[in-house]
């Protein structure tokens, strides 16, 4: 069982729309129980990968290609072990950069996402991806307490996951507040709930 209430307030949302360099930025931050080289390896192992988010395959290393099975593609562009990883992400404007940060005995990683305002549309362009990160993060999170799943995609697909992402699909509609119209926010925020909660009542 997910613990839904605790595993959503884990994680720190930002969003915010840069009007002069014409970006939205999506970023996500949380702690884990374990040191840098240990997180950086479950980010970065395939087969540790596969275990808690997806099978990886390609070129894998700074300047090389990457390719999540049933997702997304793109280049690694900088490749610093254990403290950084930035890639692009489904197309060549759409930029993820991880950082890991030692916090005593945990690691505190940050995650950004970066995308032109002109594919995101507004700052609530983070409704559409914001809440698939925090899946991810979720996975990682349980996968260092153990809890891995025989089949992450499922797991992922289930009910209990599909009520997380529904939390998180509020906690981004709560940040984005502001930062986006009402009606970009409406609009946003049904569009992701029926990506990520297809089989959950969709109000």
């Amino acid at each position: 069982m997910i613990d839904i209430v605790t595993q959503l307030a884990a994680t720190i949302r930002r969003v915010a729309a840069e009007t002069d360099s014409d970006t939205v930025a999506v970023r996500l931050s949380r702690r884990y129980d374990a040191d840098p080289a240990e997180v950086w390896d479950a980010l970065t192992d395939p087969e540790r990968l596969r275990r808690w988010f997806l099978p990886i395959s390609g070129d894998l290393r700074a300047g090389g290609t990457f390719e999540l099975e049933g997702n997304a593609s793109g280049d690694i562009l900088d490749c610093e072990p254990p403290t950084r990883l930035r890639v692009t992400f489904g197309g060549p404007t759409s930029i993820v950069e991880v950082t890991l940060t030692a916090a005593g005995a945990e690691t505190v990683l940050d995650l950004l996402h970066t995308v032109p305002l002109a594919m995101a549309g507004s700052a609530a362009g983070s409704l559409y991806v914001g809440p698939g990160w925090d899946g991810a993060l979720l996975g990682l999170a349980l996968y260092f307490a153990g809890e891995v799943a025989d089949d992450p995609v499922a797991a992922a697909n289930s009910l209990e996951a599909q009520e997380f992402s529904r939390g998180s699909i509020d906690a981004w509609t709560a940040v984005t507040e502001g930062a986006a119209s009402t009606e970009e926010i409406t609009a946003a925020r049904g569009a992701a709930l029926a990506q990520f909660c297809p089989d959950l009542p969709q109000s």
